[in-house]
């Protein structure tokens, strides 16, 4: 049986296209970092291989005898003090995890990309041919994921058959680090929440970004972008059907933009090497309606959709029973 590689194996929404994989019987070689919390692996009897996306001998190694390769390895994180590690690892590691697969004769790639390496369409629906025009607002991360998005590509012109795949926000069980987005459900659930921002967000459940990750080896087109995404709510929207599920009772006043920037700059200013709870370039992003049309993703690859209540219940239940809250 031919060999499946997933970089990022343990990491969120690795660990559950491994579990995708899984489901369909595939043979699943799960690369992962040294030192990883592995726990979403724990009990799936994957073969697990170490390695680090900047060392070419490792990648050889973890790459021998693959078929196919999903790329989802990267550092997601909205502020770092010094951002050159996430940039060699999601830019340059995107390259050189690229390169090993060609020299490892990978058919078929799926790279991980982000919503956050897309423009916006200010009052509409943002798709696969939005140019991007976020430069001044991009935090280190979604610059990071633009440019290994068009490394990506520039694999694909030259012959790698490889598809880009675009998340939107997930949410689900299994969020372990937890991830930039687990922690705002936390931050609600923990009732640290003073209000809510303007702006909106587009969500996915993890599992059906999963398999949205699967549909694409299977049916996407190489070279071309998909957008992994379901639901585009407000933000208010967002933490009130969190609340409603949890059974809590949160404040959902709006804080004004200039109390939200000035917080946040507070926030940078005292952080020092710890990460700040909301820095001034993710706020302002955040006060956007960062909405996006899945049309293309629900035409050509059949992207599942479960309702919103459905996912966030799932996450809290996890976060719950992981003591977390």
């Amino acid at each position: 049986m031919s060999v499946v590689a997933v970089t990022g194996a343990s990491g969120f929404i690795g660990s559950a296209v491994v579990r995708a994989l899984l489901e369909d019987g595939r043979n699943v070689r799960a690369l992962v970092e040294k030192g990883a919390d592995t726990r979403a692996l724990d009990g799936l009897g994957v073969d697990i291989a170490f390695v680090d996306v900047l060392d070419t001998q490792s990648l050889n190694v973890a790459l021998s005898g693959a078929e196919t390769l999903y790329h989802l390895a990267a550092i997601f994180r909205t502020w770092v003090e010094n951002p050159t590690q996430l940039y060699r690892v999601n830019v340059e590691g995107t390259v050189a995890t690229l390169l090993a697969a060609k020299r490892a004769g990978v058919k078929r790639a799926i790279y991980t990309s982000s919503i956050a390496a897309m423009g916006l369409v200010e009052g509409g629906l943002a798709d696969e041919t939005t140019p991007y025009n976020l430069f001044d607002i991009a935090n280190e991360y979604m610059v990071s994921k633009w440019l290994a998005e068009r490394a990506a590509l520039a694999f694909a012109n030259d012959g790698l058959s490889l598809v880009v795949v675009n998340p939107a926000f997930p949410f689900g069980p299994w969020d372990a680090a937890p991830t930039p987005t687990g922690k705002v459900l936390l931050t609600i659930l923990r009732k640290q929440l003073p209000g809510v921002l303007e702006g909106g967000i587009c969500t996915i459940d993890v599992d059906d970004c999963a398999r949205g990750h699967v549909l694409a080896e299977e049916k996407g087109r190489a070279g071309e972008r998909y957008i992994l995404g379901n639901d585009n709510v407000t933000v208010a929207e967002f933490v009130k059907t969190t609340a409603d599920v949890a059974g809590i009772s949160v404040p959902l006043l709006p804080i004004p933009k200039p109390i939200v920037l000035a917080m946040a700059r507070g926030y940078e200013r005292f952080a020092g090497k710890e990460e700040p709870r909301i820095n001034v370039k993710s706020a302002k992003y955040a006060m956007r309606n960062a909405f996006f049309s899945n049309a293309k993703a629900k035409r050509e690859l059949g992207l599942p959709s479960r309702p919103l209540a459905v996912t966030i219940k799932r996450a809290i239940d996890w976060f719950r029973a992981n003591n977390s809250v």
